[in-house]
């Protein structure tokens, strides 16, 4: 144990991230709620579905994003957090990010279980309203690995272009400041809180899987049959 202590991160004091309810075009409502380290094995079965998936590079996201809640779980990632949406219980997307310092976070993934929704939009939105709104940050670092993530991130948000290199290597960094945020809020970021006490309970009595079937069948559709 006394060399773990030296393998293990100082974590910084962060403010948790207060739930909210999302209304879907459907008419559903998904909850967006912080999860805790206890609850990554649950998230990591969700994941595996999509390492087999080339399909809008689901794979490549879902591998790094697996990797990345990992190093969490494991206590080998300085400062990072999860959001997730659930409908009746059911997971249906994840994100995570993490604080670089007190005034810069690090956008890392996400990732749509259930598609058509824009249900990533919306998880994305929310770790930027983190970031920006409760974590207090200056700016967010972000990339994209795809192109619908670059017209969500890059487009959508008018995001400013960086010097250098985000964490994750690749395509030139882009920066989400508190201007562009607050200029960006009223269009992009949606929710109600405080959740509805019944939806509340529903969302944290369990994180609900669905089955790889069926995890596969909301991403790819039709064009499922191409892998099997």
């Amino acid at each position: 144990m006394e060399l773990e202590a030296y393998l293990r991160p100082p974590e910084s004091p962060m403010a948790p991230y207060p739930a909210k309810v999302v209304t879907l075009a459907t008419g559903s409502k998904m909850v967006v709620r912080q999860v805790d380290r206890s609850d990554v094995p649950i998230l990591l079965e969700a994941i595996r579905p999509t390492l087999k998936i080339e399909r809008d590079f689901y794979d490549i996201v879902g591998v790094r994003l697996y990797a990345e809640l990992l190093g969490w779980y494991r206590y080998r990632v300085k400062d990072e957090f999860c959001l997730i949406g659930q409908i009746d219980g059911l997971l249906v997307g994840i994100v995570n990010s993490r604080m670089y310092s007190l005034e810069l976070g690090i956008s890392l993934h996400t990732l749509a279980i259930e598609r058509g929704l824009r249900i990533g939009a919306h998880l994305f939105a929310s770790k930027m309203e983190h970031h920006i709104e409760y974590l207090e940050q200056e700016e967010v670092l972000i990339t994209a690995e795809s192109p619908i993530g670059f017209r969500r991130w890059m487009i959508e948000y008018a995001l400013e272009k960086r010097e250098g290199q985000h964490e994750l290597g690749g395509a030139t960094p882009f920066a989400l400041t508190r201007d562009l945020y607050f200029r960006n809020k009223d269009r992009l970021v949606a929710g109600e809180r405080p959740v509805p006490l019944e939806l509340m309970e529903i969302a944290e009595r369990e994180i609900i899987i669905a089955s790889e079937d069926d995890i596969m069948e909301k991403i790819m559709g039709a064009k499922r049959r191409e892998i099997l």
